[in-house]
């Protein structure tokens, strides 16, 4: 570890002021109020209850996570780190983080100047942009906290609630905070972007900050992501990551669910490219009854490249495509329907997306050009495109096509996402949406990459338009509930 605090001379601001002359009457309004907040919480719990689900929803257990601002340590403990670190500038939040939660550690010192000489997955910071002195230095110092795959989440109040919160505060009705900063959402992505920070995602929550009963729940939960009331939220939160860097000489994994596709397997065989620093084919059998297993092993025995063949032991396209991820060995992790009416021949597309560091989870749209004749059904394009609506609303991320069988990812993201799986519940048997919803609520940067859908030469489509569109629907309302409703819930 590092040394806590960077030494360096009293910074000095415009006003001649030091960090430390800036936070002496902020810590000690701070320090008064931790004699009080257990009965202020009376009030305000269901505005504490909402953050604290609203943080569980986006963040691992068992992370690795770095609280600037902690007071006493209530929201990091919630989030059930495997390491936690909560910073603050008053000391008798410390003392009293300290004594609730003794497993995880807490120091007392201003964020812009913390150097722990770690890096950690989540940084959190919550409610803390009203009160920080400069925030291009802070968010500096947690941008040096930060690896590649680290995740910064902020929080704080809208300017749309400044003038009932100084009256309430007027009125004795609210506690007068010692705010220092109201600043927009598009001043904190501009800073963001100033540190080094890429933001990736923007969204509004809390209509009704106070009471836990059934209008505030209707209120918190689903009117406040209509387009009109969406202005008034209490709250905007800001999801960012470190600014992309390239990588090279990656490996690459492509996953081949099959079922009945005897007649493609040689054409996979023969027309995935190479990429990065070699390319192994997965293919996943799932019980055919056309002798695609026989033909992959075929092609397997012919040793002309790395393949091998994964006997699936579940069932639906979505186990096969895990079956195939836990059985890969390379870095990066690609999907490739076995009928290919996408191209193989596309795939270095997704690969130069994701090495770029321009996204991170690369997702195939079929829906950009026009199609081939026979390609898809119009109910079909009619259904694809109202479910990429939805999925996108849902995800807070724009995406053109929620069910095309293309998407890429890097493993470690991915082992990150099947932690989380268990806990989001999908039940999605066709894996799209398990990888789209679990790259949103891991704040995993979404790019769509357009492709050509051609007509299938061999075989039949195993898509049910309306058994599997009514499923489809179910599987998108539980990422509603997930994202929305009941987020960091059971």
């Amino acid at each position: 570890m590092g040394r806590l605090f960077a030494n360096r001379p009293a910074r000095q601001g415009a006003l001649g002021m030091s960090l430390a002359t800036f936070y002496e009457p902020i810590a000690a309004w701070f320090d008064d109020f931790s004699e009080v907040e257990e009965a202020q919480l009376e009030r305000t719990g269901a505005y504490h209850a909402l953050v604290r689900d609203l943080y569980r929803a986006q963040v691992p257990a068992g992370s690795r996570v770095l609280e600037i601002g902690s007071g006493r340590g209530d929201l990091l403990a919630a989030l059930r780190p495997e390491r936690g670190v909560g910073v603050d500038v008053s000391e008798r939040m410390v003392a009293a983080a300290r004594a609730r939660h003794p497993a995880l550690e807490f120091h007392h010192g201003p964020g812009e100047e913390l150097d722990l000489g770690e890096e950690f997955d989540v940084v959190v910071l919550s409610d803390l942009v009203p009160y920080v002195y400069d925030l291009q230095q802070l968010l500096a110092a947690v941008k040096r906290h930060c690896h590649r795959g680290t995740r910064v989440i902020a929080n704080s109040y809208s300017l749309a609630w400044r003038p009932l919160l100084l009256a309430l505060a007027h009125a004795g009705i609210r506690a007068r905070r010692p705010i220092r900063n109201w600043v927009a959402p598009a001043d904190l992505e501009n800073l963001f972007a100033l540190s080094g920070l890429e933001v990736v995602s923007r969204r509004a929550e809390i209509l009704m900050p106070v009471g836990e009963n059934r209008a505030s729940g209707i209120l918190n939960r689903l009117l406040a992501r209509l387009p009109l009331l969406r202005a008034l939220c209490f709250s905007y939160w800001l999801v960012g990551r470190p600014g992309a860097e390239p990588q090279h000489d990656l490996g690459v994994s492509v996953i081949v669910p099959c079922r009945n596709e005897a007649g493609n397997v040689a054409a996979v065989a023969e027309r995935v490219p190479e990429m990065g620093r070699g390319t192994e084919i997965v293919f996943v059998e799932g019980g055919s009854s056309d002798n695609t297993r026989g033909r992959i092993r075929d092609e397997v025995d012919r040793g002309t490249r790395d393949m091998k063949v994964v006997l699936q032991s579940g069932k639906g396209k979505g186990n096969a495509v895990w079956e195939g991820f836990e059985a890969a060995e390379r870095e990066i992790l690609m999907i490739l329907d076995a009928d290919l009416t996408v191209a193989p021949e596309d795939l270095p597309k997704f690969y130069d997306a994701l090495v770029s560091g321009r996204g991170e989870l690369i997702n195939g749209s079929r829906l950009v050009y026009e199609l081939e004749p026979g390609a898809m059904r119009f109910l079909n394009i009619l259904g694809n495109k109202a479910f990429a609506s939805l999925m996108s609303m849902i995800l807070g991320q724009y995406v053109k096509d929620t069910l095309c069988g293309t998407k890429v990812m890097f493993r470690d993201d991915w082992e990150r996402l099947r932690r989380q799986a268990n806990e989001v519940g999908l039940e999605d048997p066709w894996g799209d949406y398990d990888l789209l919803l679990g790259s949103s609520l891991l704040g995993l940067r979404i790019l769509n990459v357009p492709v050509r859908y051609h007509a299938r030469t061999y075989g039949e489509t195993n898509m049910r338009r309306f058994t599997h569109g009514r499923v489809l629907w179910r599987v998108a309302m539980v990422g509603l509930r997930r994202s929305w409703i009941r987020p960091g819930g059971p």
